[in-house]
C-alpha cells in the first residue's frame, strides 16, 4: 500500500531540509585480497603506496568508493582492473565475494574509514600494473611449499616477502587467506585456480598450496569423484599428465556442483576415523 498523499508531503518537507553535514563524516572503501597461482606458489596482489598515509609501506589495493556513482561491488571490480589490468572479458573469469567490513575508527588514521573487503581469485592473473595511488605493484608469495603457518596480524604469511602492511590490511589478509582455505572444503572454488579444463593432480596441488598440507594422491582423487557434481570429466586426456610412457591423465572440467557433499576437510579437521 502507497503512503498517503500527505505522507508524501511530509517525507518532501523533511528531505528539503534535511542536512547531512549536520553529522559525523565517515567515508566507505574497497580493498581487495586477490589471490592467484603462479607457478604452482599461492600469492597476493599487493601495492605499495606512493602517498600518505603510510607512503612506502605495501597494502592490499583497492580505493575509495565514488559517492553517489557506483555501488560496492562496482567499486571492487573498478580497483581490481585498475590494479590488475584486467580487461572486462578477463575480469569475467574472477570469482570476487565480499570477504567482510572493517570499521574501527583509528584504523586509518586520516578519519574514520569503513573498510568493505572483497576476495577474488583466478588463475595465473598477469603480471600487475601500479594504478590509482600506488607506486609498484607486485605479487606476493604467502604460503611457503607445503609449509603453512601464520604471519603476524599485520604481516603477509610466511612466503618470500615479509611485509608489514599499512592500515588494518594484514588482519584482513588473514581473514582473506582462511576464507579461501575453509571454501575449499565445502564449495568447488578450487577449480576457479585452475584453467577450464584440469587434472586431478592438479586440482590436488591447488588444495595443497592453499592448505600447505600434502595430501594422498589416491585419497584425494576418491574423494573429488565421490562428491557429486564437482567435477566431471571431458573424455579427453592431458599432454602433461604421463611421465615415463605412463599413461595420460584425465582431463576433467568443473561441475555444476555449488556445495559439496560430502566435504572435503583439510586433514588436521578431519576425525580419526576418516583420515
Amino acid at each position: 500500500m502507497s503512503p498517503a498523499p500527505a505522507h508524501r508531503d511530509d517525507e518532501a518537507a523533511f528531505l528539503a531540509a534535511y542536512d547531512p553535514r549536520d553529522f559525523p563524516a565517515i567515508a566507505l572503501t574497497v580493498d581487495i585480497v586477490v589471490l592467484t597461482l603462479r607457478e604452482g606458489r599461492l600469492n597476493v596482489l599487493l601495492v605499495e603506496r606512493a602517498g600518505q598515509p603510510f607512503q612506502g609501506q605495501w597494502a592490499l589495493p583497492g580505493g575509495f568508493v565514488k559517492a553517489g556513482q557506483e555501488g560496492l561491488d562496482e567499486a571492487a571490480a573498478r580497483e581490481l582492473a585498475e590494479e590488475t589490468g584486467l580487461s572486462a572479458g578477463a575480469l569475467r573469469r574472477v570469482h570476487l565475494e565480499q570477504l567482510g567490513s572493517y570499521g574501527e575508527p583509528a584504523r586509518d588514521p586520516r578519519m574514520h574509514v569503513v573498510s568493505v573487503a572483497y576476495l577474488a581469485f583466478a588463475p595465473d592473473l598477469p603480471d600487475p600494473r601500479a594504478g590509482g595511488d600506488a607506486a609498484r605493484a607486485a605479487w606476493t608469495p604467502v604460503v611457503g611449499p607445503h609449509g603453512g603457518g601464520t604471519g603476524g596480524r599485520n604481516s603477509t604469511e610466511r612466503g618470500s616477502a615479509d611485509r608489514e602492511l599499512a592500515f588494518d590490511h594484514g588482519r584482513i589478509l588473514a581473514d582473506g587467506l582462511e576464507r579461501a582455505r575453509a571454501k575449499l572444503e565445502y564449495t568447488p572454488l578450487a577449480a576457479a585456480f585452475l584453467e577450464p579444463e584440469f587434472t586431478i593432480p592438479e586440482l590436488r596441488a591447488v588444495y595443497e598450496e592453499i592448505w600447505g598440507q600434502k595430501l594422498h594422491p589416491g585419497n584425494f582423487h576418491r574423494k573429488v569423484l565421490s562428491a557429486p557434481g564437482f567435477v566431471e570429466s571431458t573424455g579427453e586426456t592431458a599432454e602433461r599428465g604421463g611421465s615415463r610412457g605412463g599413461p595420460r591423465a584425465r582431463l576433467y572440467r568443473a561441475g555444476d556442483a555449488r556445495l559439496l557433499h560430502p566435504a572435503l576437510l583439510r586433514p588436521d579437521a578431519e576425525e580419526p576415523d576418516a583420515r
